[in-house]
């Protein structure tokens, strides 16, 4: 990577030396003794530099003369995407959009754990960390990231790695991502010390997965069914490798894939295709093409001859069944009827799994998947168990299910309604492009992008036959792992074929005609509010419509029914939350089923949950299908089935999962820390219940309830609604005065406001034994709204103590500089109608860290209190705040909970722009005055949850096998 001398004094000097005419230093006799002393500083200043080899080089490039930079080479263009070639090897992907006010930029690394190897578990992935550490250009990522409002992240998985971020569609932003990105492949400092700190993280993270006893299932299912092959390993790594990895190794690790060779890079959203793809080769061309050659992995997993059996013993509430079968690649033929009969065993509530454990009560929730992988991967099938179930029953039902389905064969209605959810999924995805770029990565990592389209396509051919055959193929027992060992006399084995050629298999794919965007629409507070129709219905309920052209005719919808009143709703228990939860569950026109297969085939989707005064849903559809959607949203709303058997799945399903949150950290301390401080009575439909409240709650509520909470609280006279997208604005109003028009409720609607109540002083510390992660929540109740002179510099000071990403001041301390937190920041809040607010501290970490993390949040709050926020600090918050407030009105789901809101509240976007302009006209002063006045350490309320009894060793100390060297070193 090229680096400009402005940006490293220590560059300015040697350009100096190099470039000064031999001539005129011999020329000048005092000139040659400075020169002598400036070479001598300058080798001085190399030698310390902290990656001596990549510094080196990177100076001996300047000196070269700038290369003329090649035009990238273009190839195969699909549905909207080009591919483009640049000379050092790097593939372009283009996915222009401009119904989107925003840009994805997403660089995948073909490397993932599958590439580790002996004694590098976990390395693909803690490098994923330590790209975050920073590069000479970038010294403070995470700072960047926050400073242009960036929603960015880092995936590592077993056959790639990823990094994107979406920010607001600006060419100094792009200039910045693809800077930041070209940059940091090559240039990443991966420090020493910055290892020493990550590993904790990286280690909490670990932790944080080994609390969840199905997750550890899995993982030790997995690792019994392959032997030899790395897809056996999890991603995360053995603890004790990442422990003792020594940094020359993760140096060498990186230099070898993190190359323009081995990487593809998508940009997604609203940008010029030409003038974009030069941006990409000004700042990705110059980087050489590597000498190495990289070989890929060549471990093939031997034929499976047996079934494999594990029990796992571990302290827990509910217990869990696990199947693994060894299935072919992705890019295999027979993996499309795989994933399509890992769908239709998993399916709820008509699969083959729910009929037989779900229904009959041996299980709560039954699911199922197929992992696409590069090389022959793995469908999975699990259940969750009730604890007072015997489990040996539920798992001879459980395999039996699985058994007699291959054995009997699917019918065509399994096949269709399991294509028609792949379809619904995939389509959802294309419409959006940062979340098609996201997706993408994990095709890429099969050997192509293109293979996205040709598995959308093999799925909608798969046929009823296609997928019997397969079935009887691969999904036998002598080819599964489950939870116990089974001899057979007679080994039936499975030989998986090999991933085809994939550059033959998407040669000539030519994919299928995209529509054309008739608009581009930007999402500012003015445009917005020029564009939204707002009215009032007959029966009261409000509406805000704002139709503009979105890519493949979305249309996203947030609607709120508002019910009951203070008396009304008290000592109902949980009736109002299952009431809601009930809805999607069956009308009396349309099964559960049939809901769930009309959805599908529309491609769209419908949520509802509600709770207390509110009722809320969500619309994910399209301008073809909107009005049969409100057809259905009208029909489970209206006429709810109240179904005696889906009712009763469904107190098993959310008993199943209470029982299993009783033992969780963060799952208690989340609940002791909302009664603690908001202290409501027992029977105010405010009040916080105990786990075990809840299940006793449940016990005790009937159809009955319901049906009469149904009928005296439901309708739509003081509801509001909001649609964003393509739709006909005319006929969409004359549809939901039709549909919710003149709906009312019989109970007299009365909004049940917030009471401000002072956080109590001290906490609570809970002991959740055997739980390797623990919780520490802090928080101060405020008297405040959030038109209150200070909300918008409380506002401005979370996001610099807490709310950015990873370079706030807790992140910062906790995670980066400590590292002894995965999760670390903080919350603030305040009520747009009643004086209650809240700002909240949380860090998720090892129990043995706790006392450190307590003295690390004091120290930090002091700080700010003491020193303050810095000029730089705000400025760039500024900055990041306002691009981050315009991406998510760019988005339009959020947008459209947004206005949705804004109705009940009178509200219109003039109140974000005035808002923006308020966060403008801060000051320093404003900003650490209101946080000096709202946050001390003295009035924080702490809950602590984790197995705090426990005296958890150190991982150097735990043998004495091992040495100190053996982390490594420079």
């Amino acid at each position: 990577m090229k680096i400009k001398p402005s940006q490293n004094p220590l560059m300015v000097l040697m350009l100096a030396l190099l470039l000064t005419p031999l001539t005129q230093l011999h020329a000048q006799t005092k000139a040659e003794k400075k020169v002598a002393k400036l070479k001598a500083k300058l080798e001085k200043a190399i030698d310390a530099l902290p990656i001596k080899e990549s510094t080196q080089e990177n100076i001996e490039e300047v000196v070269l003369d700038k290369p003329e930079l090649a035009d990238p080479v273009k190839g195969a263009t699909v549905e909207g995407i080009t591919e483009y070639t640049l000379e050092n090897g790097l593939k372009v992907l283009l996915l222009p959009d401009q119904t989107q006010q925003t840009i994805t930029v997403n660089i995948t690394y073909m490397v993932g754990s599958r590439h580790e190897g002996y004694g590098e578990t976990g390395m693909a992935h803690l490098l994923e960390h330590m790209v975050f550490k920073g590069s000479p250009k970038h010294t403070d990522i995470p700072k960047e990231l926050s400073d242009h409002g960036a929603r960015p992240n880092g995936t590592t998985s077993l056959d790639r790695t990823n990094y994107f971020e979406t920010f607001n569609a600006t060419e100094e932003n792009l200039r910045w991502a693809l800077d930041l990105e070209s940059d940091r492949m090559v240039n990443s400092f991966i420090k020493k010390e910055d290892l020493e700190s990550e590993y904790t993280v990286v280690r909490n993270e670990f932790e944080m997965g080994e609390n969840n006893p199905n997750s550890i299932l899995m993982e030790r299912i997995t690792s019994a069914a392959y032997v030899w092959h790395n897809y056996g390993n999890s991603t995360i790594g053995s603890r004790e490798d990442l422990e003792r990895v020594p940094i020359d190794k993760l140096q060498s690790f990186y230099k070898k894939y993190y190359q323009p060779d081995n990487a593809i890079l998508i940009v997604a959203g609203k940008f010029e295709p030409e003038a974009t793809l030069a941006l990409v080769n000004e700042y990705f061309g110059p980087i050489p093409k590597p000498e190495r050659t990289l070989t890929d992995t060549y471990t093939k997993e031997p034929a499976q001859d047996t079934e494999r059996n594990i029990v796992l013993e571990r302290v827990g509430d509910v217990q869990f069944l696990g199947a693994l079968y060894h299935v072919p690649p992705a890019t295999h033929p027979d993996f499309a009827s795989v994933d399509v009969i890992s769908d239709a065993l998993g399916y709820s509530p008509s699969g083959p799994l729910y009929k037989a454990l779900v229904d009959t009560k041996l299980a709560s929730n039954v699911f199922g998947f197929a992992r696409a992988l590069k090389e022959p991967g793995f469908s999975y099938f699990g259940a969750v168990v009730p604890k007072e179930t015997d489990i040996q029953t539920s798992k001879e039902a459980f395999l039996k299910a699985i058994d007699e389905a291959v054995a009997n064969g699917f019918s065509q209605e399994e096949v269709d309604r399991a294509k028609s959810q792949t379809a619904r999924y995939l389509e959802q995805v294309t419409r959006d492009s940062e979340s098609f770029a996201k997706m993408l990565t994990e095709f890429i990592a099969l050997g192509d992008w293109r293979t996205f389209f040709i598995f959308r396509d093999a799925v909608e051919n798969v046929t009823v036959e296609d997928v019997n055959r397969v079935a009887k193929t691969y999904f036998k027992p002598s080819n599964r792992t489950v939870g116990m060992f089974i001899p057979t006399e007679e080994p039936d084995r499975v030989h998986l074929p090999e991933a085809p050629d994939v550059a033959e298999l998407v040669k000539d794919y030519k994919g299928r005609e995209i529509e054309e965007v008739v608009e581009v629409f930007e999402a500012t507070p003015e445009n917005i509010d020029g564009r939204n129709t707002t009215g009032t219905l007959p029966n009261g309920m409000e509406y805000s419509l704002v139709s503009k052209g979105t890519r493949g005719n979305v249309v996203s919808g947030s609607m709120t029914l508002r019910i009951g009143n203070q008396e009304s709703l008290t000592g109902i228990g949980m009736t109002d939350n299952l009431t809601a939860s009930m809805l999607m569950r069956g009308s009396k026109n349309l099964s559960r089923q049939e809901i769930k297969d009309k959805l599908d085939a529309m491609k769209s989707s419908v949520s509802i949950n509600g709770g207390g005064n509110t009722v809320s849903v969500g619309i994910n559809t399209t301008k073809e299908h909107l009005a049969e959607v409100l057809s259905i949203v009208e029909d489970v709303l209206k006429n709810p089935a109240f179904d005696e058997k889906e009712f009763s799945n469904m107190k098993t399903e959310m008993k199943t999962s209470i029982e299993a949150n009783m033992s969780q950290p963060m799952a208690v301390g989340g609940v002791v820390f909302r009664r603690t401080m908001n202290p409501y009575p027992k029977g105010d439909v405010r009040y916080v219940p105990t786990y075990a409240e809840q299940l006793e709650m449940i016990n005790e509520a009937s159809i009955a309830d319901m049906q009469a909470f149904h009928s005296s609280h439901y309708g739509t006279g003081n509801a509001t609604i909001s649609l964003v997208g393509s739709f006909d604005e005319a006929a969409t109003l004359k549809d939901l005065n039709e549909k919710f028009g003149t709906w009312e409720s019989e109970t007299t609607f009365e909004r049940v406001a917030s009471e401000y109540k002072p956080n109590p002083a001290g906490g609570e510390k809970i002991e959740t034994p055997d739980k390797a992660n623990a919780l520490l929540l802090a928080g101060i109740n405020l008297k405040m709204k959030d038109d209150n002179p200070d909300y918008a510099a409380m506002y401005v000071a979370n996001y610099l103590m807490g709310g950015g990403f990873l370079n706030s001041r807790i992140a910062t301390r906790l995670r980066q500089k400590d590292g002894i937190s995965y999760g670390a920041g903080t919350q603030f809040n305040a009520s747009p109608i009643d004086e209650t607010g809240q700002f909240m501290v949380y860090a998720i970490l090892a129990p043995e860290n706790n006392e450190k993390a307590i003295q690390g949040i004091h120290e930090e709050i002091n700080r700010v209190r003491n020193e303050g926020f810095t000029a730089d600090e705000l400025a760039k918050a500024k900055e990041g705040l306002i691009q981050s407030r315009q991406l998510s009105r760019s988005k339009d789901n959020e947008l459209a909970g947004k206005l949705n809101g804004y109705l009940y509240l009178d509200r219109t976007m003039e109140y974000d722009a005035e808002f923006d302009q308020k966060l403008e006209s801060l000051s320093l002063d404003d900003v650490n005055n209101a946080f000096r006045k709202y946050v001390d350490n003295s009035k924080l309320t702490m809950v602590q949850a984790g197995d705090f009894a426990k005296k958890f060793a150190s991982p150097q100390t735990e043998t004495d096998e091992t040495p100190a060297s053996t982390s490594g070193g420079e």
